[in-house]
């Protein structure tokens, strides 16, 4: 399962790290390319030599060591990484990941990281028992983190109790039924024709000024991410965003709201599945300049006409399609969604505050609520927009599946 996978193996400063070189070598034997981070207390206990000979990477330690004047060393590796395994993951490492720490290399990478996180702990006892680490491990699975418990048994320091890390065998087969598990899953939309709208639309005032909504696309990028890896035949209709395009999907530029809604009106028929996480503009300027509008009064007054309903339309227009919508609101979001829902023949509302920190445009994370015609089904908490894609993904698909679809 770890085969071509793309691994950061976190080793933080405890007397366990000496079970990192046996998981390293277990993981790159296993068809891994695996990078390894060390915090400096780690590369106290064991050489960074170690790691570099056995993962046949460099070893990161400092942040500001960048070798490499293409890349920032920290986001490269986040960006790359498809799994991320601490271990051992100290009581330092947990309160610095659970309170948004970054002052060392493994620490800054963990807060660009989207993909999953697997921590093994391993600590004193009563380190391990103390109500600020529990608390802490608690805020982190609740965030999505994954752990695996430690065994009992002797301790380094003498005692004898809960704390010793997962040894690295346990900790390799639990990854490897992680992956399988996500492979399973990974097909429950092969032969779906997946139609994902994403990023902004502008409505021109003359040929330098537009109105426009607040987008990076990232939402909808994820989204196009999962359902591609769910076996899905994803049309991806995109605005202007701040992300590159997803790969192996059909990408369609589109840069009004008029363009989307044609686009989105083209393909909808063939169409199984509608995700609209586009910010579609409300609103265009009646007349459109043709020369750029000197500037002359204090005052400047336009006159705007609703744009196309894109969500709607297709709401009145589906026959066996099923519509997910999205809502993004700053008061009674819980209210307006359902509403919303209803008005425009939804399946599904994925809502959002925008004001929330950790919700709000170009942010790498969301919090959201989604809803069906029975009121809310899922509150999920603040995690990466690539979990909350793959959170979406599979309700879509569970859904579909009790349905018959």
């Amino acid at each position: 399962m770890v085969k071509g996978k793309s691994i950061i193996l976190g080793i933080s400063g405890g007397i366990a790290s000496y079970k990192g070189i046996t998981l390293c070598s277990t993981l790159v034997q296993a068809g891994a390319d695996v990078q390894v981070i060390m915090t400096n207390s780690a590369s106290k206990f064991i050489e960074p030599l170690t790691f570099q000979t056995i993962s046949r990477n460099p070893v990161y330690i400092d942040t500001f060591n960048e070798t490499n004047p293409k890349v920032v060393s920290h986001i490269d590796a986040a960006d790359k990484a498809d799994l991320v395994i601490i271990a051992p993951a100290t009581a330092n490492i947990l309160a610095k990941m659970t309170h948004g720490i970054a002052d060392d290399m493994l620490s800054t990478t963990l807060l660009a990281v989207t993909c999953p996180i697997v921590i093994a702990p391993a600590m004193n006892v009563n380190m391990y028992a103390h109500p600020a680490v529990q608390q802490n491990m608690q805020t982190l699975l609740d965030r999505g983190v994954q752990f695996i418990d430690p065994n009992e048994g002797q301790l380094a320091c003498g005692y004898v109790g809960k704390g010793r890390m997962a040894e690295p065998e346990q900790i390799f087969n639990y990854v490897q039924d992680m992956l399988a598990s996500s492979m399973q899953n990974s097909q429950k939309l092969k032969g779906k024709k997946v139609l994902i709208t994403a990023g902004g639309t502008r409505e021109r005032i003359d040929p330098v000024r537009y109105i426009a909504n607040d987008s990076s696309g990232k939402m909808g990028i994820a989204l196009a991410e999962q359902a591609r890896d769910q076996g899905a035949d994803v049309t991806f209709i995109h605005g202007h965003m701040t992300e590159p395009c997803p790969t192996g999907v059909q990408s369609i530029f589109t840069s009004s709201s008029k363009e989307m809604y044609d686009a989105v009106n083209e393909h909808f028929s063939h169409t199984d599945i509608l995700v609209m996480a586009a910010a579609v503009s409300d609103y265009r300027p009646i007349n459109v300049e043709e020369q750029k509008i000197k500037k002359k009064s204090d005052q400047w007054d336009i006159a705007l006409q609703k744009t196309e309903d894109i969500l709607q339309h297709m709401g009145k227009r589906k026959t066996n399609q099923f519509i997910v919508g999205f809502a993004a609101e700053t008061e009674n979001g819980d209210v307006h969604a359902q509403d919303k829902l209803k008005r425009k023949h939804c399946d599904l509302i994925v809502l959002n505050d925008v004001t929330v920190p950790g919700a709000g445009f170009s942010s790498n994370t969301n919090i959201v609520k989604v809803f069906n015609e029975d009121g809310m089904i899922a509150d999920l908490p603040m995690m990466s927009k690539k979990q909350v894609a793959a959170e979406l993904m599979s309700i879509i698909s569970d859904t579909l599946i009790d349905e018959g679809k």
